[in-house]
């Protein structure tokens, strides 16, 4: 990569973390008022139900925002620490407890500046860059115990393209239908299904289930879950 590819590259990963910080408050109003219907319907059911389904005894909430799924598990009897690079976030997820809640960045985890090991790790609509989550992801094996699982949803791709080429690439993002108080939406990396398999398996992960929770209203994909063990 160029030195100008990797001058946009953290780029946008600023931008991913800036919009983060600005809508941190609204981010929290959503989800605890129940505002967003696909999570609300199905897709907080869907990861709630893959992670459970591993029977994990410890699990890393990575990009945990304000902490709801750590707090879930947690009531399943887990014991979970929740992480994310958005102070504000981890602010009201320490204010609401539940679980263990630490300020910790993708680069931070790649650097190997955080360290615990857990029998699964989960990344819930959390991977938004590029060389970001290829950072973490070559860190997650030393954070799983052996025979450990890593989760991950996020939007389905094919339904997320939109009219767009069905290619890699960095998309702008937007706030449409959520509340008028969001701003400045976040670019994301756009990853194909073949993308995303080839980068689990290029990071020492195997795939053993692909989910596709549907819509029970449209009928259509609402994400896509990736479940891979070491």
């Amino acid at each position: 990569m160029s030195n100008e590819q990797q001058s946009d590259e953290r780029h946008y990963d600023a931008r991913i973390l800036d919009s983060w910080n600005t809508n941190a408050a609204p981010w929290t109003k959503s989800v605890r008022r129940g505002q967003i219907e696909s999570r609300r319907l199905i897709t907080d059911r869907a990861i709630i139900d893959a992670v459970l389904a591993r029977k994990p005894a410890t699990v890393l909430d990575i990009g945990c925002g304000e902490g709801w799924l750590a707090r879930a598990l947690s009531r399943q009897g887990l014991r979970v620490t929740g992480l994310d690079a958005v102070p504000a976030l981890i602010e009201q997820a320490k204010r609401a407890g539940g679980a263990e809640f630490q300020v910790a960045s993708y680069e931070q985890i790649a650097r190997g500046e955080f360290r615990a090991q857990a029998d699964l790790a989960v990344c819930n609509f959390a991977l938004f860059g590029r060389n970001s989550v290829e950072g973490l992801l070559r860190a997650l094996p030393g954070m799983l115990q052996a025979h450990g699982t890593l989760v991950i949803q996020t939007l389905h791709p094919v339904i997320a393209c939109g009219d767009q080429p069905y290619r890699d690439g960095w998309r702008e993002g937007s706030w449409t239908g959520f509340d008028p108080a969001f701003t400045d939406p976040a670019p994301w990396y756009f990853r194909t299904l073949e993308s995303w398999v080839r980068l689990l398996r290029w990071h020492g992960l195997r795939l053993i289930e692909l989910i596709e929770p549907l819509h029970p209203l449209t009928q259509r994909p609402a994400s896509v879950i990736f479940v891979a063990t070491l």
